[in-house]
């Protein structure tokens, strides 16, 4: 596995988690209880934002649907090379940084014993470059 396949993996859980805030704020936007009953006159021309956001929610669920499918593509390479790995400090920061999607400053902070951010992505970039 290289490492594009892994970025690009962890790339896809970003968006999906982006995806998912946007649509719920689609979703929030679109309850009735969101329109602005001020009583002032509204402005001119026809305008249907409920119907807009509707159109909006339905291809961010379209969105979301291909983006969980690409996820799941890669989902058992991942799993299966990472747990391949036999150091247990090399396959907690691939599970950190490429299935938990945290940046390399956490990984480098959730494994502690002083290593740094910098630390923690040479070891990952020897590592591919061992296999």
């Amino acid at each position: 596995m290289t490492l594009q396949e892994l970025s690009d993996f962890a790339d896809l859980k970003e968006q999906l988690k982006r995806d998912e805030q946007m649509l719920l704020s689609f979703q929030e936007a679109a309850c009735p209880g969101a329109q602005n009953l001020s009583g002032m006159p509204h402005s001119t021309g026809i305008s249907d934002k409920i119907g807009d956001l509707a159109v909006e929610i339905a291809d961010m669920r379209t969105s979301i649907e291909h983006l969980k499918v690409r996820i799941a593509e890669y989902e058992s390479r991942v799993s299966e090379f990472i747990e391949d790995i036999e150091d247990d400090y090399i396959r907690m920061l691939f599970r950190l940084r490429f299935q938990r999607c945290l940046t390399w400053k956490q990984v480098a902070h959730v494994l502690g014993g002083g290593n740094t951010e910098t630390g923690v992505k040479s070891a990952c970039y020897r590592y591919l470059g061992s296999t």
